[in-house]
């Protein structure tokens, strides 16, 4: 049974009646074999937030999840059977909620597939539930490493940057530019320890210094007691590994202490939701976006973000890309593979490379074989006030290939087994 309740329970029918809806339609013109086959879906079911911190970053997730179903069903659906999005709310932080709802969608739902969780630790939750159930799971937005790291899975892909990526591709640039003094906020939770982890790897590397940490609750609103702390410390550099709502509060709270007049600000990766927020004066700091609208030449970006903008009203951010490749990645899957049991379709994507208008990106991406991450690009910079549009408050300093950066598969000590 569902644990909807409320708002939350409109909130999931309405988004399953509005993507059935939208399913309908399109079926005017599907191809006749569709149309011959189309009283029996292809359910991917959806465990994802649709409340608490996360709820934006989870909404734009299912738009561009959204956008994936409309495109995929106007080529011929996936094998030859509409696809349709199955939407549960598995909250933002409650892995109880998070596992129950992934129950529901296999058990009484019986999806096809499962895709979630913007938060690292329902998405190992939930892949745990996956893999006891021998059902396919694509992870579009928890970052932490063990995803598809020591807790991988034969079943699970992971389409956005492990939390060692992220942190990777910024932290040799901070230490190098701006000192060796380090000070952490830390969300308390596996994406965070994962950041963290990361960042005190690169530090030891490189001959800098942890000069303190505060492992700070998921939801927390007041970072007074913790900006006080980070001040005291004296660092070079005070790195904010915050997400979502959190990330939001804890930069408008660092400006109005003025710490931005006095330290450096960094972090792993930001949000276009968290920067659109912001009031101006609260978009500082360097940082990693996961992927960016802004792409002159990049072939396919620009029609993507248009569609985007017709649905949505604005440009799409890093999270409605990772909503909109996890469910081609799942079409792509079953398509190649001809066929919807688990195991044929995640062998078909063992070292799959997406093609460029799902990938849209200017490096090849590619899901690792024996490991199932998506290594492709990522983008290092700094957030500024104004850009070239009202949507552009990302400055882009380097463009990097992330197989530059990531570790072996053998580093990630994912050991990948496989049904027999």
């Amino acid at each position: 049974m569902s644990m909807n309740t409320g708002t939350d329970a409109s909130v999931t029918r309405r988004k399953v009646l509005t993507t059935a809806a939208a399913i309908g339609a399109a079926s005017m013109s599907f191809p006749a074999i569709v149309r011959a086959q189309g009283d029996k879906p292809v359910l991917l079911g959806v465990d994802n937030p649709l409340t608490g911190t996360y709820a934006i970053t989870g909404r734009n997730e299912l738009h561009g999840m959204e956008l994936a179903v409309e495109e995929i069903n106007a080529k011929g659906g996936i094998l030859g059977r509409p696809a349709k999005l199955v939407v549960e709310d598995s909250t933002s932080g409650d892995a109880g909620v998070a596992v129950q709802k992934a129950r529901k969608l296999i058990d009484r739902d019986k999806v096809d597939f499962l895709v979630g969780n913007v938060n690292s630790g329902l998405t190992i939750a939930i892949s745990a539930v996956a893999y006891e159930k021998r059902v396919f799971l694509m992870d579009p937005g928890g970052h932490a490493d063990p995803i598809t790291g020591k807790e991988c899975h034969w079943n699970v892909y992971q389409v956005d940057p492990s939390t060692t990526l992220l942190v990777n591709a910024i932290a040799p640039s901070l230490i190098k530019r701006f000192g060796k003094k380090f000070y952490f906020l830390v969300p308390d939770y596996a994406f965070g320890h994962g950041l963290l982890d990361a960042y005190n790897v690169n530090l030891k590397k490189y001959g800098a210094t942890n000069v303190g940490t505060d492992l700070i609750p998921l939801g927390t609103t007041e970072y007074s007691s913790y900006l006080i702390k980070a001040q005291a410390a004296n660092p070079d550099v005070i790195v904010i590994l915050q997400n979502g709502e959190d990330q939001t509060n804890v930069l408008k709270q660092a400006v109005q202490f003025g710490l931005d007049k006095k330290f450096h600000i960094a972090g792993a990766n930001i949000e276009l939701e968290t920067l659109e927020a912001l009031p101006e004066v609260a978009r500082i700091g360097n940082w990693v976006i996961e992927w960016y609208w802004n792409q002159p030449g990049v072939p396919h970006v620009k029609e993507f973000t248009e569609a985007i903008r017709k649905k949505t009203g604005r440009v799409p951010t890093a999270r409605t890309w990772f909503g909109h490749t996890a469910i081609h990645a799942c079409a792509l899957a079953a398509n190649t593979a001809k066929s919807l049991d688990a195991v044929k379709m995640a062998r078909a994507l063992n070292g799959f490379t997406l093609p460029p208008e799902v990938a849209l990106q200017p490096h090849p991406a590619t899901f690792r074989a024996d490991q199932h991450l998506l290594i492709g690009t990522l983008w290092a910079g700094h957030a500024q006030a104004k850009g070239s549009a009202p949507d552009d408050l990302f400055h882009i300093d380097e463009v990097i290939d992330s197989k530059t950066i990531a570790p072996s598969v053998e580093e990630t000590l994912c050991k990948m087994t496989w049904p027999t």
